[in-house]
């Protein structure tokens, strides 16, 4: 344990000093650390052990999301999003349901294996988009605000829409299995958006008023600043999960609101929980690399690419592109907004998910999605600054 423990903290060292210079480049974070895991792993060197089904993968995966999806929302521009909010509006909406049906759609043609549940459960676990891959573009001031603040609001909360659909078609499919009843779609979606969103609007509030009253006691020193908003992320998301909310809108929404009530220092007071949320992150990369990516390389066929390609391309793109007609975007700025939809950490946690809740087919889904992360993670990294600089010069030019 201890020398697995020294050589994931000597490379994250190392990857730090470096980690302006690659962010430059067309390699991305993400890559360096799941290559690394995929050598340090059982496939190669040995040095790693695990499997996906891990328990402490999830958790660590789910961590992480918490206080990415916090941090970002905290530091969106809400002025520029009020202005601009039919883009996301119209990707939640319109283009998300177009997504799953879509890939429900295709995965029925090519997958003979899958009942229609699981058709239905691989469209929903790969619609979910991470924003923490969709960082590199996010952040990118070559991107135009309403663009980058729409991608970021979307990333945010459609991960969060696709749990209770997602739990709503394992119910489905385990409950047909064993001869049961299903449960309302409705009534799980109701009550995983609704305890999510009152979660973290209850915590954030609650939790930003004590802050400001702390600090005109002199009662916070600027070390325990830190570590505030990593505490209220996690609390949003742990809540709402135990109330079967979704932790997911719950962490986005509450951070959302910390930062409007907290638009004069949000920066200050987030900055140190963005350095955790991207620690975290790199430590999930490797741990999916060692874990995942090995063993499923020798097990990926020519029909689990192509759906993953499609899952990238067409299935993705087509029902964005289609969901901002009449927005006033350009082709350029609606192509790059359904090409930009990288899946990754929460796609993950499916489907461990799927995993653990014993579907059928569970090693098929799982291999479709860890194939699509992977070429996600290379695709979406070597394309994220090339194609903001070129869409920043469209955007210039007209």
């Amino acid at each position: 344990m201890y020398v697995e423990l020294a050589i994931l903290a000597l490379f994250i060292f190392t990857y730090s000093l470096v980690a302006g210079r690659i962010q430059r480049t067309v390699i991305s974070g993400p890559m360096v650390f799941v290559v690394a895991g995929f050598l340090l792993g059982p496939s190669v060197l040995g040095w790693f052990k695990g499997n996906a089904a891990s328990e402490d993968l999830r958790v660590l995966a789910d961590l992480t999301l918490a206080i990415v999806l916090f941090t970002d929302a905290a530091t969106a521009n809400l002025s520029v999003l009020k202005r601009q909010f039919q883009i996301p509006e119209r990707m939640l909406l319109l283009g998300l349901p177009g997504i799953i049906l879509m890939g429900f759609g295709i995965a029925v043609l090519m997958f003979n294996g899958l009942s229609v549940y699981e058709a239905a459960i691989l469209a929903t676990m790969l619609a979910a988009t991470d924003a923490a891959l969709g960082k590199a573009v996010i952040t990118n001031e070559a991107v135009p605000a309403r663009l980058r603040e729409g991608l970021n609001v979307e990333s945010g909360l459609n991960d969060g829409i696709c749990v209770p659909i997602l739990l709503f078609f394992i119910a489905l499919t385990v409950t047909t299995e064993h001869g049961g009843q299903s449960t309302s779609a409705l009534m799980l979606i109701a009550q995983e958006l609704g305890i999510g969103m009152a979660v973290g609007l209850i915590l954030a509030l609650a939790g930003t008023r004590l802050l400001r009253w702390c600090i005109k006691q002199g009662w916070v020193t600027e070390i325990w600043m830190q570590l505030t908003v990593v505490g209220l992320a996690v609390a949003c998301f742990s809540v709402a999960d135990s109330l079967h909310g979704s932790g997911y809108i719950a962490a986005f929404t509450g951070g959302m609101l910390f930062g409007y009530l907290e638009k004069t220092s949000t920066h200050k007071l987030v900055l140190a929980a963005e350095g955790t949320g991207e620690a975290l992150a790199l430590v999930t990369w490797m741990l999916f690399g060692a874990m995942v990516i090995g063993p499923a390389l020798k097990l990926f066929s020519w029909d689990v690419v192509v759906y993953a390609l499609l899952s990238l391309t067409v299935i993705r793109m087509l029902p964005i592109f289609l969901s901002l007609t009449g927005s006033g975007e350009n082709v350029s700025s609606r192509l790059f907004l359904g090409w930009f939809g990288p899946r990754g950490l929460a796609s993950i946690v499916f489907a461990i998910m799927v995993i653990n809740e014993g579907v059928p087919n569970a090693e098929l889904l799982t291999l479709v999605v860890t194939c699509t992360v992977f070429l996600s993670l290379i695709a979406h990294g070597i394309s994220a600054n090339p194609l903001a600089r070129w869409l920043g010069k469209k955007e210039s030019q007209g």
